[in-house]
């Protein structure tokens, strides 16, 4: 047996080693090859490491590391609005910590946590700070330590992040809002179960605003979920939200038809998930049906501008090395070659439209994540209100 499973580990061995010396390559060269970082980022495995992330993590998100600012004073806490609901969030973030982490390091990683969190409200008074912001804030932490934690979390605030921190939920609701579609897309049958149920997508609030670091217990698939996150569209944690839902079909329809039944089987998100597989069909899932093929059936009222789809735009612009769109291009290119057209496609067309879509011949060996980025204004949902986390 021990011949037998040899060549796998040697197999496994060999892409990580390779992959690694294409991680390096990629950062020596100047500039870095973006490009080679968001398809590294994306495909299997992610960035392998921490040590790893810390240097590619700020070119995904074209931050320059040259100037880490100074630690902040007592100040930036006096008179602080958002001071106190910051404490009591980070006071009840002990399992987003490491088991048997020292009680010292601990508290004085939290105190680092609340000062990232306060300096980049402060740097950016458009923000306002919500409930899980902070399960997102402390990964970085964890991954890069305190000063380049604040820099990635600034820009990460204004670009991907910034639905979010509106002074209502309507952008955060409205991107709910595609999630229902992509699953009717894929499966009518379990979108239609769903909806008899009136189950809605609240239940799917809590991974979309903290990019699943609040419901996952596992640190190593948290920081895996960040890297492809990273390298993509601001829209992909609710793609992948999706392919959540899709991978548990067969337990959703055999719940009760009803919201109590259902929404209580989907919040409960398992531990186990087949992470690589489902990160690929996001992948394809967001290639085969983009934004701008959903915003209408996401959209409810009126139209908005102001959106992390259209500052995404402005952000990829800022380096064509930063365009993650051309990473996945050349990989469709490849998926779309006459040997490769035959292959099966990943959803079940219901129109003609839908059949345009699904002869792209897309594969799942990789994911091909953010080919269709930012091509579309986003349309607004109604405002709602919720408490998210008790």
């Amino acid at each position: 047996m021990s011949l037998r499973t040899e060549p796998g580990r040697h197999g496994s061995e060999f892409r990580r080693r390779r992959k690694l010396c294409d991680i390096q390559r990629a950062l020596a060269k100047d500039p870095p090859d973006v490009a080679t970082l968001r398809r590294m980022a994306i495909s299997e495995g992610g960035l392998l490491t921490d040590e790893i992330r810390c240097l590619v993590w700020p070119r995904l998100l074209n931050v320059s590391t040259e100037e880490l600012p100074p630690p902040p004073g007592p100040e930036l806490r006096v008179n602080n609005k958002d001071y106190e609901q910051v404490l009591l969030d980070v006071r009840r973030s002990l399992r987003r910590f490491p088991p048997g982490m020292p009680l010292k390091e601990r508290e004085d990683l939290q105190e680092q946590l609340i000062d990232i969190i306060l300096q980049v409200l402060a740097r950016n008074p458009q923000l306002h700070y919500y409930q899980g912001y902070h399960d997102i804030v402390v990964t970085f932490l964890l991954v890069v330590g305190g000063p380049l934690a604040t820099l990635l979390v600034d820009k990460l605030s204004t670009h991907h992040l910034r639905d979010f921190m509106d002074p209502s939920m309507d952008n955060t609701k409205h991107i709910l809002n595609y999630l229902m579609p992509i699953i009717e897309l894929v499966n009518p049958g379990l979108h239609d179960f769903m909806v008899r149920a009136e189950v809605g997508t609240i239940f799917a609030l809590s991974w979309l605003i903290t990019w699943f670091g609040h419901v996952l217990s596992d640190f190593r698939h948290v920081v895996r979920l960040y890297d492809f996150f990273l390298a993509c569209h601001p829209l992909m944690p609710i793609y992948f939200a999706a392919v959540i839902v899709l991978h548990r079909e067969s337990e959703v329809m055999e719940c009760e038809c009803d919201m109590a039944s259902v929404h209580h089987l989907l919040s409960q998100i398992p531990q186990d998930l087949p992470y690589e597989t489902l990160i690929s069909k996001a992948g394809d899932l967001f290639v085969q049906f983009p934004p701008s093929e959903l915003s209408r059936e996401a959209a409810l009222q009126h139209q908005a501008e102001r959106t992390a789809v259209s500052t995404f735009k402005d952000f990829e612009l800022a380096s064509t090395q930063q365009r993650p769109d051309m990473v996945l291009r050349r990989r469709f290119r490849d998926s779309v070659r006459p040997e490769n057209r035959n292959k099966a496609v990943l959803t079940k067309p219901r129109t003609n439209r839908l059949v345009k879509l699904a002869v792209m011949g897309l594969t799942v060996a990789l994911g091909a994540a953010a080919l269709a980025v930012v091509k579309s204004a986003l349309e607004w949902a109604p405002k709602f209100e919720l408490q998210i986390f008790p």
